[in-house]
């Protein structure tokens, strides 16, 4: 072996991570999802489109860090791990990940609700009575009447506390 060859063998495992990570993250997917799409079975459909939705969660921290990412010397081989991981048919890892911890937040709601968005105020600093309406009903379609009605007698309660001590 000349000194070119193990020059560029050196190149070449110094820059393992940059060279392989778009292949195992973007080349091997694309193939495989395109695979999955044309079998009959959910199962293969189930785990690339989970590959998808992390490989995209994933971006979007990166993109959202990416100046901390920077200050971070083995972020690169760690999330070629880490996608090796999420690839690869015999570890499950995209069913496991979703599984685990992106199924149950959105399956229950209860916890963080990061959808609700409270709408204007007037101008007089008092909540639309529109907005007001629209998260009681939605309370109530979720939680039922009887817990609305909780939050009602304790809020009434407090005002009656207030009152008093004033």
């Amino acid at each position: 072996m000349g000194s070119g060859t193990g020059s560029f063998l050196k190149v070449l495992l110094r820059n393992f991570d940059v060279l392989a990570g778009p292949v195992v993250s973007l080349v091997y997917p694309l193939y495989a999802s395109i695979r999955a799409i044309e079998t009959q079975s959910p199962a293969d459909d189930r785990q690339w489109l989970t590959y998808w939705i992390l490989y995209s969660m994933i971006t979007l921290v990166e993109l959202t860090f990416a100046k901390v990412i920077e200050w971070i010397p083995i972020w690169s081989y760690a999330k070629l791990i880490a996608t090796c991981w999420l690839v690869f048919p015999y570890t499950s890892g995209a069913a496991y990940v979703y599984e685990h911890y992106i199924r149950p937040f959105f399956l229950n709601p209860h916890k963080v609700n990061i959808w609700y968005v409270p709408g204007k105020k007037d101008v007089l600093g008092k909540a639309n009575q529109d907005d007001v309406l629209a998260v009681a009903e939605k309370y109530i379609a979720e939680n039922g009447i009887e817990a609305f009605e909780k939050i009602i007698h304790r809020a009434d309660n407090n005002q009656r506390g207030r009152a008093i001590r004033l």
